[in-house]
């Protein structure tokens, strides 16, 4: 059998994905929850509790823990560990975990009688980690962006962004520069967990690393002149930049305990969503992804370079290859969980409240900012209402509420994905909200394109494994697409719906400029 293994390191939890190439199957799956599993770390929703809303740290060590309990319940499972030919991961895009002089020594002499957190302790230069959600970085993105202008996002993707490595980088060196002296190594999520699994400093990929502000995507490169403006010292501390199907080096014997066999390649791991896109067997351009998740994302392959010129989406790199466009919306789960809670429903009333409700929910229209907000950048939680005066006073009932605010979250993505400049084929949905069917017929419609659902609802965690595959055995992509990203089910899009949404798109547009 060809066994290969895909592991997400997400927001909230390490999944693992068990795939046979051979046999078209995913044969094992497996998850830790840090919340619940690992509570000493406190960091319960995946992040360190803050009384600042714009700082969301996690202790890095969480991470390192998951690992070795997602390998001891593989293994109590009866997994086919021993018969893996190859691995690779996904990681949260942003994070950053910073280390000191001790760090490669430690992965070089890992013992399998202690755990990786405990022996990881002392190599930490900074002992928590900033994630995806922190945005405490608007000082650093200023001094960047007046510094280069326009060029970092011409050359990196993205205008220097509050939640991007470069800037948290920026304000650590500043904030602490005692600390960012003593650093010697600084990774991104993806980076350090190949890192552990490789016994050795792993490299970073160009789909991850694009999530930085530092590599210049024309060459490539890190950027000489913006990593040695973000920071003094900064290029000595980063992992090389390398292609997605790099192998970054051997399975560490620390592992062998698990059932691992010595010399699994390790395949260098990506960001969460260029593994989606791979998942969701979006490689090409023409077929969009909507990730429903914490945050949601709308992503797809690129036809050619270009930036968004408002500023909010992002360029990554492709793992199969060029590029892919990205746009971040942040009150995705949480928006719509807000509304549930408040409407005292279930999941299941839920979606039959949004399909209860007519389309267009009667010209009421609001701006879910439930969270601070990525897309676009809103700072300041609030929630605007825009409509008849029962709507608005808070009166309406629960279907209308329901079906405007998931209207209002397809209809954000149709207007800050305008720039990619594409009429999509097909889109594909993922994340838990996909099985809500009456936002998949929302989707469907506001785009006037069929959404299509696929089996597997860890897209990041299987396309991990399919990378490994790719790299490690040169199966091509196409072949693992259709033995595992087939489409299971098909919302075809009402055109007698199209007017009408046209019609919301632009007032919602006038709505959010105000």
């Amino acid at each position: 059998m060809a066994i290969f293994l895909g592991l997400d390191s997400s927001t909230q939890g390490l999944k693992a994905e068990l795939i046979n190439t051979e046999a078209g199957k995913i044969i094992c799956s497996c998850g830790v929850n840090f919340g619940n599993d690992l509570p000493e770390y406190q960091c319960p929703s995946g992040f360190l509790e803050n009384s600042d809303p714009l700082i969301r740290h996690a202790d890095p060590l969480v991470w390192a823990a998951a690992l070795d309990l997602l390998f001891e319940r593989l293994a109590a499972a009866g997994a086919p560990l021993a018969q893996v030919a190859g691995i690779s991961g996904s990681g949260q895009q942003h994070g950053s975990v910073y280390l000191n002089e001790s760090f490669s020594a430690v992965l070089a002499g890992l013992e399998t009688e202690k755990t990786l957190a405990e022996q990881l302790q002392p190599t930490r230069s900074r002992n928590t980690s900033p994630i995806w959600m922190d945005r405490a970085t608007s000082a650093a993105c200023a001094e960047l962006n007046g510094r280069f202008g326009n060029r970092i996002q011409l050359d990196t993707g993205s205008p220097a962004t509050e939640r991007f490595t470069g800037p948290q980088i920026r304000k650590f060196a500043e904030d602490e520069p005692d600390k960012y002296q003593n650093t010697a190594h600084i990774h991104l999520v993806s980076s350090f967990m190949a890192s552990l699994l490789c016994g050795a400093n792993a490299p970073i990929d160009y789909g991850d690393g694009a999530g930085m502000n530092l590599l210049n995507l024309k060459t490539l490169r890190w950027d000489e002149e913006i990593v040695e403006f973000t920071a003094s010292g900064l290029p000595a501390k980063l992992p090389p930049a390398v292609p997605s199907d790099t192998i970054a080096g051997r399975i560490s014997p620390y592992f062998g305990k698990y059932g691992f066999k010595p010399e699994v390649p390790v395949v260098v791991w990506s960001g969460d969503n260029p593994s989606s896109l791979i998942g969701m067997g979006a490689a090409k351009p023409g077929v969009a992804v909507i990730s429903l998740g914490t945050s949601d994302t709308f992503f797809a392959a690129m036809n050619e370079f270009k930036t968004d010129p408002e500023g909010f989406g992002h360029v990554f790199g492709n793992p199969a290859g060029g590029f892919m466009s990205l746009i971040c919306f942040t009150n995705g789960s949480l928006a719509r969980e807000k509304v549930k809670t408040e409407c005292g429903l279930s999941w299941d009333e839920f979606d039959a409240a949004a399909a209860a409700a007519a389309p267009g929910s009667e010209g009421n229209l609001m701006l879910p900012y439930f969270a601070v907000e990525s897309t676009p950048l809103i700072l300041r939680p609030g929630i605007k209402l825009s409509g008849s005066p029962e709507f608005c006073s808070g009166k309406a009932a629960a279907p209308v509420k329901v079906r405007v605010l998931l209207e209002a979250q397809a209809l954000t993505m149709k207007l800050h994905s305008n720039w990619i400049g594409e009429k999509f084929e097909r889109i594909r949905i993922t994340g838990g909200a996909s099985d809500c069917s009456a936002f998949r017929q929302i989707l469907a419609d506001v785009f006037q394109s069929p959404v299509e659902r696929i089996s597997v609802s860890d897209s990041a965690g299987l396309g991990a494994a399919l990378r490994a595959a790719n790299a490690v055995e040169n199966i091509p992509f196409e072949e693992l697409f259709e033995k595992f990203s087939a489409t299971t089910a098909i919302t075809p899009p009402v055109a007698e719906n199209a007017p009408g949404y046209e019609t919301a798109l632009r007032k919602y547009a006038e709505l959010e400029k105000s």
